[in-house]
């Protein structure tokens, strides 16, 4: 059973409760079609649960295959500097099947963000590193594809679909309150 090499931190990307009982974390690839499948179940555990879980997104950018991965992920990154890293990687998620470096300035443009600003950090990948270093810390957590999902640290290795995930959570919500 393979867990979490790097605690979940302020540095992340996290959605819902910071007191959850339940943290779910994702690691994901903008390009991955897997993934994309996986943006609207996450979407589906995040309403069922609520308050009672809280979501972390990191970055795993499959370059060998998906070529505008890493920059995707750069553009996520770089919307995050400016307080908009959901809303990109939304928009990322929900536009799948356009990714590329325009759907990337469309979407940075649409969310107020600065298109020559964002040209200029990906031309001096500013937020490769970032990237970078959740890969690396997916790759010593175990991660091999995408999307990899952690509940409460715990990796795991059922299927992500809708009834795997739920009774998954439910499993660790049960266990977090009978220890609480």
């Amino acid at each position: 059973m393979a867990t979490l090499a790097v605690p979940v931190s302020p540095h992340d990307h996290i959605q819902g409760n910071e007191n959850a009982l339940v943290t779910l974390l994702q690691y994901g690839d903008y390009q991955c079609g897997h993934c994309g499948l996986g943006y609207y179940i996450v979407k589906a555990v995040q309403d069922h649960y609520e308050s009672q879980l809280r979501f972390v997104f990191r970055n795993f950018p499959l370059v060998q295959i998906h070529p505008y991965a890493e920059t995707a992920a750069e553009t996520a990154e770089f919307a995050g500097a400016h307080n908009r890293f959901w809303e990109m990687h939304d928009g990322l998620y929900e536009n799948q099947e356009r990714v590329s470096l325009t759907l990337m300035f469309e979407l940075a443009d649409y969310h107020g963000l600065s298109v020559s600003g964002l040209q200029e950090a990906l031309e001096r990948h500013e937020f490769r590193p970032r990237v970078r270093d959740d890969f690396l810390g997916g790759v010593r957590s175990g991660v091999n594809g995408t999307p990899t999902f952690f509940i409460n640290s715990v990796r795991h290795d059922g299927s992500y679909n809708l009834e795997d995930l739920v009774s998954a959570i439910d499993a660790r919500l049960d266990q977090a309150r009978q220890a609480a």
